[in-house]
């Protein structure tokens, strides 16, 4: 469908999607919302007008939060076609400000988003490292921890003074000066998204594709973007647990990023185990400051190359996807990705000084400068064997438990808790062999935590092996939607 097919009504009142042009009838009354509920609940369609009706009444204050939790758990039982979702999606981007940009960054503006994942810090390596290969990486609009996922902005915001709130103003100067940030939704930005996101976390709705992608992509629309990849997780940690669900995400991701004008790739990445060594606030932005060393968990800097080497492509400033990822791999390697790091966060809001000793520490030094949990507790291999598999799930629900999410929206977090691993998959161990280290804020894990955590260690007799990348396929827009 053409994008100029998606232009949304000027009203609440506008006329349905099969209204006749030119009908001299006066428009229908805009639907009350127990009537929109009920329509979407019993599988019917809604139109372009029920749609910003709906969204209107969230933002201005006259849907009920219980309105608001049946109409997205109507959607993610009865679904929405592409016209929907794609209706959904512009409804939210109208719902605040606009952003705009120089003409003369056009061809430079790019932006990367994550569905959600056990140890993704890929958007705090990505970003910089984007800025240092010459991109404006567009205020990356970032959410917080949606289920037993972290988000990008409660990791960044374990780091003392860093803030997430930036006017349009302030988004245009930190690009000029450092080529990127990485801001949350404010109530004049996507504000409506920002309600319904919080919503999703506590209604058992994060799983619905039309909600997935209206919410992915509204922040996007806002954004003026020349390109633009997702990385679409599948596997027991992730919103979908199978490849061919991720697909369909992706497919809808592409298709109606394309139909809003949008140039979309989406990347569909494996998510049984954990990204990287390290999962919990504080310690990834300790393994993503240890990425920007040129250093880290391969399987880490493998998907922040892929993905950089994608949109470089993309955007036209590399001529193949393999010279993109060499130009990422080389940022993280000579520093300046480390260096664009440094300055985001002190034009965000953190000291100078501490940004500095930040980037430029040790490991430990690292250590000393962020909110720690009171306690560590190590666990130790049951037995021999090599590790096959450190399931992501149970190890994010225990951390959930620990204080490392939250049960409500708004509710704090506990920064310091987490676990790091001190083994990785392909590994052989022994047993007795420490595996798993968990920093918490209790003097100890309860019998059921222990439990929990030792059955995500699945050990075999197979020989050790060098583990895979979780990159699996890469779904790029068909020709001719651009």
């Amino acid at each position: 469908m053409a994008a100029a097919g998606l232009q949304a009504p000027t009203s609440v009142c506008d006329l349905s999607l099969g209204e006749p042009r030119g009908s001299t009838d006066s428009p229908p009354e805009p639907k009350q919302l127990p009537e929109l509920i009920r329509l979407k609940r019993d599988g019917g369609r809604l139109s372009k007008g029920d749609i910003r009706g709906f969204v209107r009444a969230v933002v201005d204050g006259s849907a009920q939060g219980a309105q608001i939790g049946a109409m997205l758990m109507a959607i993610r039982l009865q679904g929405m076609d592409l016209e929907e979702t794609m209706a959904l999606t512009q409804a939210l981007a109208n719902s605040g400000q606009q952003l705009e940009w120089p003409e003369a960054w056009h061809r430079q503006l790019v932006d990367k988003h994550s569905t959600g994942g056990v140890g993704d810090k890929v958007s705090l390596v990505l970003a910089p490292a984007l800025a240092a290969c010459g991109c404006k990486q567009v205020p990356m609009i970032s959410g917080r921890g949606l289920g037993h996922t972290g988000g990008t902005l409660d990791k960044l915001e374990s780091i003392p003074g860093f803030t997430v709130i930036q006017s349009p103003e302030q988004m245009q100067v930190l690009l000029e000066r450092v080529g990127c940030c990485i801001v949350g939704q404010s109530k004049k930005l996507v504000p409506a998204d920002g309600i319904l996101y919080e919503a999703r976390d506590v209604t058992a709705t994060v799983d619905s594709l039309p909600l997935i992608t209206a919410s992915i992509l509204s922040k996007k629309v806002v954004e003026s973007l020349s390109a633009l990849v997702v990385d679409v997780k599948f596997g027991g940690a992730a919103v979908f647990s199978s490849q061919a669900e991720a697909q369909k995400l992706a497919r809808a991701l592409v298709d109606v990023g394309a139909g809003l004008g949008l140039r979309v790739a989406a990347a569909l990445t494996a998510m049984d185990n954990p990204l990287g060594r390290s999962v919990g606030h504080t310690l990834e932005v300790e393994e993503a400051l240890l990425c920007m060393d040129g250093a880290g968990p391969p399987d880490l800097r493998d998907l922040v190359t892929r993905l950089g080497g994608t949109l470089l492509w993309l955007n036209g400033q590399a001529e193949a996807q393999a010279e993109g990822i060499a130009r990422v791999a080389a940022a993280l390697d000579n520093s300046s990705a480390r260096d664009r790091f440094e300055r985001m966060l002190a034009m965000q809001g953190v000291d100078p000084g501490l940004a500095r000793a930040l980037c430029s520490g040790t490991p430990a030094q690292r250590r000393q400068l962020l909110p720690r949990a009171r306690e560590q507790e190590e666990l130790l291999a049951p037995a021999d064997g090599t590790v096959e598999q450190i399931q992501a799930l149970p190890l994010a629900r225990v951390l959930h438990e620990l204080g490392a999410g939250r049960n409500r929206a708004g509710e704090p977090l506990r920064l310091g808790v987490g676990a790091e691993l001190l083994v990785g998959v392909g590994q052989r161990l022994s047993r007795g062999t420490p595996w798993l280290r968990v920093h918490l804020d209790t003097p100890a894990l309860s019998g059921p935590q222990l439990c929990a955590l030792q059955g995500a260690l699945v050990l075999s007799d197979r020989a050790p092996f060098i583990s895979p990348s979780p990159f699996a396929e890469l779904i790029l827009p068909q020709i001719g939607t651009q």
